[in-house]
């Protein structure tokens, strides 16, 4: 696959970011470079790699899951410019 001017400039504007015309061959060249590195990974062969989401193994930390703070809805509806039965009221914004 080769990214030519045109694709390069309809790229820059589907992610919002303007690029000077002079600037879109440059661009163009980089978007190539980025494919051909995807391109030479799917030639990879990972048959029977498991998946992972670390290179060293780890585990987070745990905490016990308990509420430090609050009980006091009173307090923090009172901030609120509308609020029904215990809970903030928000105008409807889906038809």
């Amino acid at each position: 696959m080769s990214i030519d001017k045109e694709t390069a400039r309809r790229v820059a504007h589907l992610a919002r970011i303007e690029v000077a015309e002079d600037q879109l061959e440059t661009l163009a060249g980089e978007l190539n470079g980025i494919v051909a590195f995807m391109e030479q990974l799917n030639e990879v062969d990972v048959e029977g790699v498991e998946p992972m989401t670390s290179v060293t193994p780890m585990a987070l930390k745990r905490r016990k899951d308990e509420v430090t703070d609050g009980g006091y809805p009173e307090k923090i509806l009172a901030n609120a410019p509308d609020a029904r039965d215990g809970f903030f009221a928000v105008p409807k914004v889906v038809e």
